[in-house]
């Protein structure tokens, strides 16, 4: 892992991202540039630790290659012996022993490699975990943020119905409607009044006529009698 890559990691991961947020002006931001961050540095893990594999796979190739020249040569030495010829088989075991040699020391060095791409896949999965945790943190932000523009919106929609104009309208509107059930009652009223009228003239016709009805018998029966 290169310094760069480790000092970054280490930071993004000892960091307290609530505490960060809590102080930011502007969390959403913060949390993009948090997130992005970390995105970036999961590449640069991911591809380091690519290239650990790919140099340990080449190890163990040139280890099975000396393991191969180990074999080959103790073939020979045992080849040179039923020969007879000694100085050939110690040439051949001294070919087997560095052989052998470079076989142990390229065996350490894969063993150092598995020890280091263990450790780049710790390290990824611990990065990954942290963020799925900041991009969970991102959409509760963003969840909250929708919340409070809905609530903004509705505290301002009803300091609008509050407004003076608003209330002068629904005033008007609400004189206008009384005025109509006013208009409604004095015209109904005044059909009643009309009707009632009419009753009454005919009841004063119907005296009238009785009275005039009775004048005329007492003229009748005066006129009868002097005759």
């Amino acid at each position: 892992m290169t310094m760069g890559i480790f000092t970054r990691f280490r930071d993004i991961i000892s960091s307290n991202i609530n505490a960060m947020l809590d102080k930011a002006e502007n969390p959403e931001k913060l949390i993009k540039l948090i997130i992005r961050e970390m995105e970036d540095t999961l590449i640069e893990l991911k591809a380091a630790c690519a290239g650990v594999i790919a140099s340990g796979k080449n190890i163990q190739r040139q280890m099975n290659q000396a393991d191969e020249r180990v074999a080959q040569w103790q073939t020979r030495a045992t080849l040179a012996v039923t020969k007879g010829r000694d100085d050939l088989a110690r040439e051949a075991l001294l070919e087997k022993r560095h052989a052998a040699q470079r076989s142990a020391n390229l065996e350490k060095d894969l063993d150092e490699h598995n020890a280091l791409i263990g450790q780049y896949q710790d390290d990824i999965r611990l990065l990954q975990d942290k963020l799925d945790a900041a991009r969970d943190k991102q959409r509760m932000l963003v969840q909250r943020h929708a919340r409070a523009s809905s609530k903004l919106r509705a505290q301002e929609e009803i300091r609008r119905m509050e407004s003076t104009d608003t209330i002068l309208r629904f005033e008007e509107i609400e004189n206008r409607i009384e005025r109509m059930e006013i208009e409604a009652d004095l015209g109904s009223f005044s059909r009643k009044s009309n009707l009632e009228n009419e009753f009454e003239a005919l009841c004063i016709d119907a005296e009238l006529e009785k009275e005039l009805s009775d004048l005329k018998s007492s003229v009748e029966k005066k006129e009868t009698k002097q005759a």
